[in-house]
């Protein structure tokens, strides 16, 4: 897109949209801005607060992030990546914190520890520790195999359970807890301000069809009105989270053919019992069991919600065809059509055993479930915990010279030759890199005022380390962390 666009489009009412929104009201003051939700209320779907794991992914305690290669050793780049893009998000927080945007109350400091037993994890968890701490980012990871150290760390963990079975764990104090839902809304609010700002929910966009001038129109339905829309834009984000793969084939974007979608639910185990939610404070994750996808790796998960702490546990996954939790079970069906049905057909070939285990996670018990969650919390009860739904996601499948289609469990973003649209595919990790993503589809879509000094100085006001190699400026990143950290009363 060579020229600024005078107004824009967001499809989608949750944190993506809502930090594209951001940045580019403060880039672009002048610029209209409508976003369409189509449920009653905004960040009500993956955003929401119990619909996603609420981490601020820094990799600290995210073992999926650090796979072990064939030669023994750890890998920790993505890892790397993914601290440094939280980091960037904190900095937009951080940044709208002290300009009294918005409150700080959506993030609290909550320790991140991975915790593993038997020898062979053990193992694999001390390799991990002696790999990422002589990293920067990592320094102030800390390891243990002692009992009395651990049961400091998680008391609750270490009750009653077997002392002959090795145990470790690592720590990183400064974690964080994110209530995502309450971000969106206070970034949604403050938009709301701002001139040229409209949010229309129960609005949903039916159709989106390129135009001979370059525009674009969108057919939106009004779903309290019973009327329809038709709407002209410059430039479209969709970013609708499992919604999204329908709208881009409904206008026949191009640059998303072969693109198919393979949904995946959750749903958390939580505790009822005041006294034990109270005795537990921390993210507790281990490690994930074979062949499930990123987002069941389990953990035992202190989150602050709405002022209040819950005790969570999962997620244990499940199957729906349902692209969105308040979709439809032709959601699914109707994605298929002859572009995709090949690498969706080899990616459900090559990933057999993850059908397996979402079909063992499906049939599971409430007793099953908690002799699972006993292996984290041996004292449980049973009738202290409830179930309640999780988030649903779709893991995008995307054509593959050598297999035909692969199944991708990361994020994919989606942009027009021109410019003029984007969109947002995927999962995990999702909402703690929104800042990294956004920035990456403002360089894809906005290149020539990314260029401006007027926007550079603005981006480096938000983002300081926007332009700065973290591989030879640590002791900078370090201090801009800090400094975020400080600004959103992490400490």
């Amino acid at each position: 897109m060579k020229t600024l666009p005078n107004h824009v489009t967001l499809i989608g009412a949750g944190i993506m949209s809502a930090t594209l929104a951001i940045l580019l009201k403060e880039l672009e003051p002048n610029i209209g801005i409508t976003i369409y939700e189509r449920l009653d209320q905004v960040a009500d779907e993956s955003s929401a607060a119990m619909n996603n794991a609420g981490t601020g992914h820094s990799a600290y305690c995210e073992l999926n992030y650090t796979p072990q290669l064939d030669d023994g050793n750890v890998d920790i780049s993505k890892a790397i990546k993914i601290a440094a893009s939280y980091q960037m998000s904190k900095s937009l927080w951080s940044y709208m914190a002290s300009k009294q945007y918005i409150p700080a109350d959506f993030i609290h400091t909550m320790p991140h520890i991975s915790f593993v037993w038997g020898a062979d994890d053990v193992a694999f968890l001390e390799k991990r520790y002696e790999t990422m701490k002589h990293h920067p980012f990592f320094s102030e990871m800390q390891y243990s195999t002692q009992w009395e150290k651990l049961t400091e760390w998680m008391p609750l963990v270490m009750l009653n359970r077997d002392k002959t079975i090795p145990v470790a764990a690592t720590k990183v104090p400064l974690g964080t807890d994110v209530n995502f839902g309450s971000l969106t809304q206070y970034l949604l609010k403050h938009l709301l301000k701002l001139p040229n700002v409209q949010l229309l929910t129960q609005h949903e966009v039916r159709d989106i069809a390129k135009q001979t001038n370059g525009t674009w129109h969108i057919k939106v339905k009004d779903m309290v009105a019973d009327s329809t829309i038709h709407a002209v834009s410059d430039y479209i984000y969709i970013g609708a989270g499992g919604g999204t793969l329908p709208i881009l084939d409904k206008g026949n974007i191009a640059e998303a053919e072969g693109f198919g979608g393979f949904p995946v639910s959750g749903q958390w185990l939580v505790c009822t019992n005041e006294a034990v939610v109270a005795a537990h404070h921390a993210k507790v994750y281990g490690k994930a069991t074979v062949d499930a996808p990123p987002m069941s790796v389990p953990h035992l998960d202190t989150r602050i919600i709405d002022g209040k702490q819950h005790l969570l546990f999962g997620p244990f996954a499940g199957f729906s065809t349902k692209f969105l939790k308040q979709g439809s079970y032709f959601d699914l069906p109707l994605s298929i059509d002859i572009h995709n049905i090949i690498p969706m057909l080899s990616a459900g070939w090559h990933n057999l055993s993850l059908t397996k285990y979402l079909i063992q996670q499906v049939s599971l018990s409430h007793t099953q479930r908690m002799d699972y969650l006993r292996e984290y919390l041996p004292t449980a009860i049973d009738d202290e915990w409830v179930l309640e739904q999780a988030g649903q996601r779709v893991q995008v499948i995307k054509k593959d010279a050598e297999q035909g289609g692969v199944l991708e469990f990361g994020t994919e973003i989606i942009t027009t030759a021109d410019g003029t649209l984007s969109a947002l595919l995927g999962a995990s990790p999702g909402a703690s890199t929104a800042v990294y993503i956004m920035v990456q589809i403002l360089k894809k879509c906005f290149a020539t005022q990314m260029q401006s000094p007027q926007w550079q100085a603005k981006l480096l006001e938000i983002i300081p380390m926007l332009h700065t190699d973290y591989n030879n400026h640590y002791d900078q990143w370090l201090q801009w962390n800090t400094d975020s950290n400080t600004g959103l009363g992490i400490r």
